[in-house]
């Protein structure tokens, strides 16, 4: 998951930073700092993100010649 994966995501399941944090059990600025690309978050806390994010119905899209994405995982509201 790279930043602008980390903002799309929250943007498809329509949720503010602060939502995204606390359905991922992080502060905030956790959140922001993985947004703004900060490099000092452990990858363990960016999983962590990740997985809350892809429990609340997105999928995350590697880069297979079309660049990263996401998109809301079939039968997710």
């Amino acid at each position: 998951m790279n930043p602008l994966q980390l903002k799309m995501a929250r943007t498809a399941l329509d949720l503010t930073v602060r939502q995204a944090a606390e359905l991922a059990a992080v502060s905030h600025e956790t959140i922001v700092g993985i947004e703004a690309g900060r490099t000092s978050i452990k990858q363990s806390t960016i999983d962590k993100v990740r997985a809350a994010l892809e429990s609340a119905g997105v999928e995350f899209i590697a880069e297979n010649g079309g660049g990263p994405g996401v998109r809301l995982q079939k039968g997710a509201k």
